[in-house]
């Protein structure tokens, strides 16, 4: 991994947490969620689960560290690694596949970060899942309205990069 590269991470990273401390007001609303899958799909796996671990790490660091920062990381690197594989298979994903993607990992977040319960108290899942519904729609909804407002701007910019360093490599 060349400085470009880390510094780009790092530039992600500090859009993710300014964004979801900014956001903290709104339950489950942040960007954090469509950053890691724009970085994954563009820099690859590693990178998203690098960006998730980071993001989690620091911005917890602000709003609060708990049991459910590990399952936070394990989600959200789940996530970039997914949208990383995906982005190493199909090379020009349309734009709605995205938007689809985003909104489908609102709900996989919700589901992991449920289990969090399960961990806890060994019992329950279903129910505390059921309840979380409506909070993993607004964290599915706010990923598609960062998803639409952010990937245009990074995915140009992401380009560019790709474009410049790895095709000279």
């Amino acid at each position: 991994m060349n400085t470009y590269k880390i510094t780009l991470l790092a530039i992600l990273a500090t859009l993710a947490v300014v964004g979801r401390i900014a956001f903290a007001s709104i339950p489950n609303v942040q960007p954090v969620t469509s950053v890691i899958i724009i970085s994954g799909l563009f820099l690859g796996p590693v990178s998203g689960i690098m960006l998730a671990l980071l993001v989690t790490f620091l911005s917890n660091m602000i709003l609060g560290t708990g049991i459910w920062t590990v399952w936070q990381i394990i989600s959200w690197a789940f996530i970039g690694c997914l949208a990383g594989i995906a982005g190493r298979v199909w090379k020009n994903i349309p734009f709605v596949v995205i938007i689809i993607m985003s909104l489908f990992s609102g709900y996989l977040y919700g589901f992991i970060i449920s289990l969090t319960n399960y961990q806890v108290t060994g019992h329950g899942f279903w129910a505390y899942y059921v309840v979380g519904l409506p909070y993993d729609t607004y964290h599915a909804v706010g990923n598609v309205i960062f998803m639409i407002l952010f990937y245009p701007t990074i995915s140009y910019l992401f380009k560019k990069y790709i474009k410049k360093h790895l095709n000279t490599n």
